[in-house]
């Protein structure tokens, strides 16, 4: 992944057999998503990041992301602000793959997580708040069926997501030994501070 352009979604590189389920697995990291047809597990973790998992609910094609809105330094509820341009793009990667891989968008339907607040002494207020926000406003607007949530609350959470059949499972982290999660949210909010989202983004008509 570029390191340099916290704003580049890219397919996940991180696979894996998850023994527990005898299956293939994708983990999909801050700035990653992944979309498949074939039956996979995808795995994440949140904290005040959210993933929005989207699948052809016919075709059984599907992926996930896990993005962060970035602190535009101006009013967040200004939908042409560069945090909004950037979750917009976040989420069109993420549909374009999966119409790419044969999913037809009227079959789309979506599952979202995240945007706890764990981020203690974050230098944007609110942003899990901010990130639950916008993919539930996102969604809403280019008319994908949100089917599940699990947003906000006070604790990390590990996404498993199997896309052939939409199942999800979610396992709050209530008790974190370290702060690996934490410190990979800071250091992918770092990144999205220093970076733009080139071109311009386009809606699904």
């Amino acid at each position: 992944m570029n390191r340099e352009h916290g704003y580049e979604e890219v397919l996940a590189p991180n696979h894996y057999f998850d023994r527990s389920f005898n299956i293939e697995a994708a983990k999909i990291l801050p700035g990653e998503y992944y979309v498949t047809g074939r039956d996979m597990v995808l795995v994440t973790v949140l904290g005040s990041c959210v993933s929005a998992c989207i699948r052809d609910k016919v075709s059984g094609v599907g992926g996930m992301n896990h993005f962060m809105l970035p602190d535009a330094g101006t009013d967040q509820s200004n939908p042409l602000s560069s945090s909004a341009r950037y979750g917009t793009y976040a989420m069109e990667m993420l549909i374009n793959q999966l119409i790419k891989l044969g999913a037809k968008r009227p079959n789309l339907e979506a599952k979202v997580f995240g945007g706890g607040a764990v981020l203690r002494g974050f230098t944007v207020a609110n942003v899990g708040e901010r990130n639950a926000a916008f993919v539930e406003q996102y969604l809403k607007m280019e008319g994908i069926r949100m089917v599940a949530r699990d947003l906000l609350d006070i604790y990390p959470r590990k996404i498993y997501y199997f896309p052939a059949t939409g199942k999800v499972l979610v396992k709050k982290l209530k008790s974190v030994h370290n702060n690996t999660i934490i410190e990979r949210e800071k250091e992918y909010s770092s990144r999205l501070q220093v970076s733009k989202v080139e071109g311009d983004v386009e809606l699904f008509s």
